[in-house]
């Protein structure tokens, strides 16, 4: 039987990839395979999709999604090297590994087969993923079509050149994390001037959800939006005084740099 889209790997990423896939690809279309089998039979019932072993989605799919760690994708490429050379068919690699190029995939995998290089975040489980790409020169028009068609239920897809990915990668990829950090440090903070909890962080996480919208429909530049928050002799501007006193732009920008650097680090590995 043939798949359209294959899964190895049912971790976070790549179960909420699989999720999105089956909103536009019937059940049958879609394979899952894992390390752990109960997961991907989980959730395989729960996606009404199929379930198997590695070598059967490298056999059987056309988009092979490699949603495993850099540290562990030369053992399963190796592993499946032998599947994938004896296809006479059509197909493509999808990887998702941190700091490891479409070159670098290939030369695992044996062959240069062609290859779409992702880099999601999680915000593709709710459908509001920044998903950045870039495509081998032998990945076809129809491929990538069929491709972005099929992954649109995730978020946004972005094309890049792939010397940018990793960059890119720093602020949207591992931006989740510091985002949430800075919920969580709104929510404090309203919580220390006598808020709830829970009516903290509702706040905290529709205000970051708006701003965000905000500067992306208005396409105002966001030192503009904070400046028509901020008033003469306000709140507000108090605010970032406080932020800037603690270098707040400083040290969000060397969390990019830093978490691109070891995104480039775990490529060499």
């Amino acid at each position: 039987m043939a798949y359209t889209f294959g899964f190895i790997g049912c971790g976070n990423m790549g179960g909420a990839l699989s999720a999105a896939a089956a909103k536009t690809l019937p059940g049958c279309d879609i394979l899952l395979a894992d390390h752990d089998n109960a997961r991907a039979e989980a959730l395989a019932g729960e996606l009404g999709a199929c379930s198997g072993s590695n070598e059967t989605a490298a056999a059987e799919s056309h988009f092979l999604f490699l949603g495993v760690k850099p540290q562990m994708m030369e053992d399963l490429l190796t592993s499946i090297a032998p599947v994938l050379s004896a296809r006479t068919d059509p197909f493509v690699l999808v990887t998702m590994a941190a700091g490891m190029t479409i070159a670098r995939i290939q030369e695992l995998a044996g062959g240069a087969y062609p290859t779409i290089r992702i880099m999601p975040n999680t915000p593709v489980s709710v459908g509001s993923g920044m998903i950045l790409y870039t495509a081998s020169a032998n990945v076809t028009a129809e491929d990538k079509t069929a491709f972005l068609q099929n992954m649109a239920a995730a978020g946004v897809l972005d094309e890049l050149h792939e010397e940018l990915i990793d960059a890119g990668c720093a602020i949207s990829g591992c931006g989740p994390a510091f985002v949430d950090l800075f919920l969580e440090a709104l929510a404090d903070g309203g919580v220390e001037c006598g808020l709830p909890r829970d009516k903290a962080l509702l706040y905290a996480a529709q205000m970051v959800l708006g701003s965000a919208r905000l500067a992306l429909e208005s396409d105002t530049h966001p030192a503009v939006l904070k400046d028509r928050v901020c008033s003469p002799g306000g709140s507000t501007i108090v605010g970032v005084h406080a932020l800037e006193d603690g270098a707040f732009r400083a040290t969000v920008m060397g969390a990019v740099s830093a978490a691109y650097a070891k995104t480039m680090e775990l490529g060499k590995k």
